[in-house]
């Protein structure tokens, strides 16, 4: 019986404020960080590994969430964990002391997500199966067992979402074989961070082109003038049939939302991506009605599945951006598939952060598989740094995913990068907080 007999939670931080990776209005110099769980076993070649995401300071505090969120899982047999994967959500959930500090939100949200990850990561290690495919491998029943409907049977009820996912069942393997051909429609942020020069701009919109890119995203908000600038340079390089969405991340009270949006309506972008604060749903849907036929996009700060419950219910979105790293994991994350097609609503998940493209490319494909059945006005984000700290890193080849082929859910980061980037005591921060140091001793 193989055996659950460990967790290691690393504080792995990696210094993309060094050249503006990542910077928006809202966070002009994130880190990009992880909180690394590593769930061991007495199997030298099974573990389990997860993370949620962060962009520096703070990342501590989810390393302390997620050890004591974890222990619980230690002595457990796999079989055990694997084998009731609703049933263990459920009980982390429940523990009514660590509840007490979200509930279902916050730092000890992340954490359950980071654990969740890796709890899923290795059941499907354990069936030899990449995430995706140990998803589409179950039964409606199975996938609806796993699920948590309580605050959420209003807008769908369990039988609900079992006729929904046997609706899908016949053309399961046609649409597995339609992405092994073509990929998932990606979309690229990496050329619009807010802190880039025009220059590079310029040449990172063109160098997207040329990789096959029909999506890009830039960062806005800041200033008004920049950002019309700056739209009038991407429309430039990229043209008019390519698809230009825009992100504010949060800045923007409502009205501001409303006349800014308004003031870069001539360069049709697709969508407005958080306008506003993300727990603003009536906000949302006041933008939402003002600048359309420009979209509302938003779900990465998205709590929980009551928050987009009443996002769809008060029709205040176009499009669903689900993060796989800040919803606990896959048992919180189908139910938001799920109410999305309920509602119509298409699902284009987050993944501007470290790991995150490698995660979401899963979540997209079974959704196209089992969930939605259509890529119609989807496309999943990708960012193109970082990956190569991954032992299976997401594949993007002329927009668009490859499908995963490795068991689990490519969550796995090289020892060596995690050593290496371990806060503050690996070698890649040590010398940089030590020249700090220095540096401030001299000044003073």
């Amino acid at each position: 019986m193989t055996t659950i007999t460990g967790v290691r939670v690393s504080d792995v931080r990696f210094p993309t404020s060094d050249e503006l990776h990542g910077s928006d209005a809202m966070n002009k110099d994130g880190d990009y960080s992880a909180a690394y769980v590593v769930l061991e076993t007495d199997d030298p070649t099974l573990a389990g590994y997860g993370f949620t995401f962060t962009i520096g300071r703070g990342n501590d505090v989810c390393v302390l969430a997620a050890e004591r969120r974890a222990a619980t899982l230690v002595g457990r047999s796999v079989a055990e964990v694997v084998g009731d994967l609703g049933g263990v959500y459920r009980e982390f959930k429940t523990d009514s002391q660590l509840r007490w500090l979200g509930p279902e939100k916050g730092v000890i949200h992340l954490a359950t997500a980071a654990v969740m990850n890796a709890v899923w990561d290795l059941a499907a290690r354990a069936a030899g199966k990449p995430l995706w495919r140990l998803l589409a491998d179950m039964s409606p029943s199975e996938l609806v067992s796993i699920i948590d409907f309580q605050y959420i049977t209003d807008a769908l009820t369990p039988d609900e979402a079992v006729h929904m996912l046997e609706e899908m069942v016949p053309g399961r393997t046609a649409r597995i074989a339609e992405l092994e051909r073509t990929g998932y429609p990606c979309y690229t942020t990496s050329a619009g961070w807010l802190g880039f020069e025009d220059d590079r701009l310029r040449t990172l919109l063109k160098e997207a082109v040329d990789d096959g890119y029909r999506h890009v995203k830039l960062k806005v908000g800041a200033d008004i003038d920049d950002d019309i600038r700056r739209c009038s340079i991407a429309r430039e390089v990229i043209g008019w049939e390519a698809t230009l969405m825009i992100d504010a991340n949060q800045m923007w009270d409502v009205p501001e939302a409303i006349e800014w949006v308004q003031r870069l309506a001539e360069f049709k972008p697709l969508w407005i991506e958080e306008p506003t604060s993300p727990d603003d749903v009536l906000g949302h849907a006041a933008v939402r009605k003002a600048v359309a036929p420009i979209g509302v996009a938003t779900g990465e700060h998205g709590m929980n599945r009551v928050l987009f419950k009443q996002m769809f219910q008060a029709e205040a979105i176009d499009f669903c951006q689900l993060d796989s790293a800040r919803l606990a994991s896959i048992n919180e994350i189908l139910a938001v598939y799920l109410m999305a097609k309920k509602f119509d609503v298409p699902v284009c998940p987050h993944a501007g952060g470290v790991g995150l493209c490698e995660l979401v490319q899963h979540l997209s494909v079974f959704d196209y598989v089992a969930v939605s059945g259509t890529l119609e006005n989807r496309v999943t984000e990708f960012v193109d740094h970082l990956h190569e700290h991954f032992v299976d890193p997401c594949i993007v080849e002329n927009g668009a995913y490859r499908l995963p082929s490795q068991p689990g859910y490519s969550a796995q980061m090289h020892a060596a990068s995690v050593a290496e980037y371990t806060y503050p005591d690996g070698p890649r921060w040590s010398a940089r907080l030590q020249e700090s140091r220095e540096m401030a001793s001299l000044s003073s």
